[in-house]
């Protein structure tokens, strides 16, 4: 347990950061748009339903997920309301 040696100061250099951005070429920007178009903007033309397992509905009735109320004004346009024309 000896004397410890004195802290020795760095010296502060100044240093200037600067965003310097490489030309880009066009054919690549253009083939990199496409390529994500094509991976991210991919949806199936014809998706098939899939029933989840019967241990996920059930938690999903028990919170409360599944409880659909018709009457929900952001549900509307979902459902064609039609009136009773039994008397016209």
């Amino acid at each position: 347990m000896g004397n410890k040696p004195a802290k020795q100061e760095e010296e502060k250099k100044e240093e200037l950061l600067l965003k310097i951005v490489p030309p880009v070429d066009r054919a690549y920007t253009r083939w990199l748009a496409r390529d994500l178009e094509r991976v991210y903007g991919f949806t199936p033309q014809n998706p098939r339903a899939i029933k989840p397992p019967d241990s996920y509905i059930e938690y999903m009735h028990l919170n409360g997920w599944l409880d659909l109320d018709l009457d929900d004004p952001d549900l509307a346009h979902l459902f064609k309301k039609k009136m009773c024309s039994y008397f016209d």
